[in-house]
């Protein structure tokens, strides 16, 4: 029991960051900083008026929410993943200012993915009866 407990503390950590931070685009209930540079402007700007935050804000929240509740934590892992390494990928070559922490919020995703290794696992096994290439066929 005692050994769950940081792997409990990092899926509160996680969840609660994404469906607060999700929930603030909507809601609006903590103030945003402006974008640090022009090129960062110029991205968030797009991303805002074409709608694509808004659904990555959604998903953020879906993905906060199954990583809270606990038995669908590598679902929400998941869909968490691709949006963490966007979010880390901005700080990078927008705003290295909170890098770190992007960085401790992936360093977190991947501690909760550890416990939940025997879920990961059959994404890293390579089968040979599932590999739709294969060097003997033929192009036509």
């Amino acid at each position: 029991m005692k050994r769950d407990i940081p792997f409990m503390i990092a899926k509160i950590l996680v969840g609660l960051a994404f469906v607060v931070f999700g929930l603030n685009f909507f809601l609006k209930f903590m103030p945003v900083p402006p974008p640090p540079s022009e090129y960062a402007k110029q991205f968030l700007g797009v991303l805002v008026a074409s709608g694509f935050l808004a659904v990555v804000k959604v998903l953020e929240i879906v993905g906060g929410l199954l990583v809270l509740s606990g038995r669908l934590a590598p679902l929400g892992l998941l869909i968490l993943g691709p949006i963490t390494v966007v979010i880390l990928l901005y700080h990078v070559f927008m705003d290295p200012g909170n890098l770190a922490m992007t960085a401790v919020l992936g360093a977190l995703q991947l501690f909760i993915a550890w416990k939940h290794k025997d879920v990961f696992a059959p994404f890293f096994r390579v089968r040979a009866d599932q590999c739709t290439f294969h060097p003997t066929d033929s192009v036509s």
